[in-house]
């Protein structure tokens, strides 16, 4: 039993040794989540409204490219967008500036108007000053609600989850301008 009991400890060693290590890869290791100070999970609410103004002097999304199909097809299938537009408390455009939505958007269907949107929300505003939620998702302009996956975040979002509902508050035809509601809920760390 007493020479026993060293070999248990050696191959103990060994096996622990091999354990640890099939969690390291050179570039990466397994944390704890309580490593990083994550706390608990809370869902919020956040309402706003993003100014789509692709006419003027001003505008706030410029597209950057076309297909040449995109001048007869009735989606504008092809074209892509760049975006740097407003988020507001109310519709109106002269409310309380909240944050800004960074991106790109592409007409992304042949057959209805639907765009594949890539988007950063930079808040501004109170305690979510600096950080930002991010969407991907389709958004087919004409559904009364759409909705798109809250796929990240950084700041007070870091680790965040969710989905974005979009409803068309006002359109104006003739220029193409937009005010969109945005329901969002998002999980994240506090």
């Amino acid at each position: 039993m007493a020479r026993t009991f060293p070999k248990l400890i050696v191959l103990l060693t060994i096996f622990t040794f091999f354990i640890v290590h099939s969690e390291s890869h050179g570039f990466s290791r397994t944390l704890s989540l309580g490593s990083k100070r994550l706390k608990r999970e809370k869902m919020i609410h956040l309402h706003f409204y993003f100014h789509d103004i692709v006419s003027g002097l001003n505008a706030t999304a410029i597209r950057v490219s076309e297909a040449p199909s995109t001048l007869t097809s009735t989606t504008a299938f092809g074209a892509v967008a760049v975006l740097d537009d407003p988020l507001t408390e109310t519709p109106e455009a002269t409310s309380k500036l909240v944050g800004r939505a960074q991106g790109i958007y592409a007409s992304a269907s042949q057959n209805e108007v639907a765009l594949l949107m890539t988007l950063n929300f930079a808040f501004m505003e109170g305690k979510y000053n600096g950080s930002t939620l991010s969407i991907l998702g389709r958004n087919t302009v004409f559904s009364e609600v759409r909705e798109m996956p809250v796929v990240g975040g950084t700041g007070i979002f870091r680790l965040a989850r969710g989905y974005a509902h979009a409803k068309t508050h006002w359109f104006e035809p003739t220029t193409g301008d937009a005010v969109v509601e945005y329901n969002i809920y998002v999980i994240h760390y506090y």
